[in-house]
Order: C-alpha cells, then structure tokens, then sequence
C-alpha cells in the first residue's frame, strides 16, 4: 500500500542536522553553538528557521539556551539524573554493565543491517583514535563512548538512539571515576581494542550474529573485570 509523500519543512532539516551532530559527537558536550545569524548564512537557510530547530533541541533537553550568553550543547555532567532514577536507590556499575548487554547486542545487530558507509566510517574513525590515544599513554575512554554512540546512531532507531545517549551520560560521565581501573591495565585495553575490532569487522561484513557475539564478549569481558578485579590470566580472552 502506498501513502502520500509529505515534503518536510526546512526547519525540520536543520533540526534533524543538527540534532544528528549532536548524537555523532561532532558538537560535543557544553561546546557553545554557532549564533543563529552564523548558523542561518551556513545553511543558507532563514533566521527564524534557525530558531524553530533551535527551540525544539532545547525542548528535548539536547540544547541549553543561556540568556546573554548563547546556545550550548546540554553537558551530562551538568545532568542531575539523565536516567530518572530515584535518588534514594543505589546503582551500582554492575546494574548499568547489565542494561548496557541488553542494549547495545540488540544495537550492533540493527546497525549491521542498517548503516551507511559514513556509519561505518564514524565507527572507525573513532576506533583508530582510540587506538591512537592507547598508543600515546592516553585511557582511549572517550573515543571508546564515540564508537559505542556511533553504533547506536547507525541503528537508525531514534528511540534506541536518545536511550543510548542518557544511559552513556550517566555511566561516562556521572561515574566515569570508576572505571578507570579498567583503562588503566595494559593488557586489559590490549583486550578491549582487539573486541571493538571483532564488532567493527562484524558490522562491515553485516553480519548480525558475529556482531552479536563480538558485543556480548566484550560487555561480558567488562562485567567479569568490574565483578572480580583483572584476571589472573588474561588467555582465555586474547
């Protein structure tokens, strides 16, 4: 059956643009947004079609408009509780380890099916800098929530998308202190690098169940070292 095209508004296309940086990293956390005039001249687009997408990213919490000051891009950390978990109840690592399984194995699997070229080229791009920061001394933490948000936008899933973003604000920033334990052992981010390339190498070859399988192995790998510290002998993982 077919149904009626509906030509989108020009405000919709820059919400979605801009909405979409966002969820890339390309505009990343507290950076100040370009004025509406700058804005409007790059998308050659009018001011008030500026402000409409503008007004909506504010509306979903994306946005922050400061009075004198400007737009920013909402920082997690400024977040009292993206999830809206009571206050009162007590979330351990453990808990958003065993959430983030559920997540992101039915995440990788979408995005084998779904992503773009440029998806699959945003998920390495962030692997290699990772790897570059590995390689440099660095923890490689921060590219690490870049591939992680980068499958989540190659599902092409909004709903799955704006999940994924609220739960990694909370576990990377709100309680980032913890897992530092896990970046700081050499043969641990030696692990970890060789996993996001097996999910990488799944989700090219669009290959749903190798890209399940990778992405289990490596939550799983994080929930035994948060749960019982390094393994004594890490071959069983290499």
């Amino acid at each position: 059956m077919l149904t009626p095209i509906k030509p989108k508004r020009i405000s919709d296309l820059v919400f979605e643009q801009l909405r979409d940086l966002i969820f890339k990293g390309r505009i990343k956390p507290g950076e100040q947004l370009m004025t509406e005039r700058e804005l409007a001249e790059s998308l050659g687009v009018s001011r008030p079609t500026v402000r409409e997408a503008i007004h909506r990213l504010v509306a979903l919490g994306l946005l922050d408009h400061r009075q004198g000051q400007g737009t920013f891009v909402v920082s997690p950390a400024a977040e009292k509780n993206p999830l809206g978990v009571p206050h009162d109840q007590e979330v351990s690592l453990t808990d958003l380890l065993e959430v983030r399984l559920g997540l992101e194995c039915n995440a990788v699997m979408m995005a084998a099916r779904r992503a773009t070229e440029e998806d699959i080229r945003d998920i390495e791009t962030s692997l290699r800098d990772m790897e570059e920061q590995i390689g440099a001394g660095g923890l490689g933490s921060d590219p690490d929530v870049k591939f992680h948000m980068a499958i989540a936008y190659a599902t092409k899933n909004m709903v799955q998308i704006h999940i994924m973003k609220g739960f990694y604000d909370w576990l990377f920033y709100g309680i980032k202190s913890n897992l530092q334990r896990l970046y700081t052992e050499p043969a641990t981010l030696e692990i970890i690098t060789r996993q996001h390339n097996d999910i990488l190498k799944a989700l090219r070859n669009r290959d749903q169940d190798a890209a399940y399988s990778a992405m289990h192995e490596h939550i799983t790998f994080v929930l035994d070292f948060v749960a019982v510290g390094p393994p004594a002998k890490f071959a069983a993982w290499r």
